[in-house]
């Protein structure tokens, strides 16, 4: 016997991974609503001439696409969860960067972004754009953590049956195969 024959999935491991997967595509939409609602804020800050608010703006784009990606298409193969945990991880470095910087350097980052807004306005919409850039990076930890969770419990539900159904299949002594065979290899 194996180690996988002795494994047995208990049904609260089965009760869990439909729960994960409502959490995970919750935490996705929430992730969408707040990447929109970054948007928003930073178009509200009239940045579009300058360089860095362009990124800043393709940075939030970025997010609500990989969350959205992520509501559509949660349960994908193996190279789909890759593409998604590694663009989520980049996302999340990314908007902590900029939320850290949003709060401690506001004054600087304004002056980067060239915005039109008076200065006073422009600070607690950069805040408000932190604020949510912080909600966004602790939720992109969130869905990377569930989305391990849900492909841990894919593989290893399906990699127990894909094991036993391996050793079923190299079974030793088939005796249907062996009437093929000339006599002298007939044992």
């Amino acid at each position: 016997m194996g180690v996988f024959s002795t494994y047995s999935s208990s049904p609260s491991d089965a009760a869990s991974t439909p729960h994960t997967h409502k959490v995970f595509l919750l935490c996705n939409y929430i992730l969408l609503g707040a990447a929109s609602s970054c948007i928003f804020l930073t178009l509200s800050l009239r940045l579009l001439p300058s360089p860095c608010g362009l990124l800043l703006i393709f940075l939030h784009a970025l997010t609500a696409v990989g969350a959205a990606a992520g509501c559509a298409a949660s349960r994908g193969s193996a190279r789909w969860h890759a593409t998604h945990m590694a663009g989520t991880v980049l996302a999340a470095i990314f908007q902590g960067a900029v939320a850290l910087l949003a709060f401690t350097r506001t004054p600087d980052f304004l002056t980067e972004l060239r915005s039109y807004v008076r200065e006073e306005d422009a600070e607690v919409i950069l805040k408000m754009v932190g604020g949510l850039g912080i909600a966004i990076f602790m939720l992109e930890w969130m869905v990377l953590a569930l989305a391990f969770f849900l492909r841990f419990y894919a593989v290893v539900e399906g990699g127990a049956d894909h094991h036993e159904a391996r050793m079923r299949s190299a079974k030793v002594g088939n005796e249907e195969s062996l009437k093929d065979w000339p006599w002298p290899f007939q044992v």
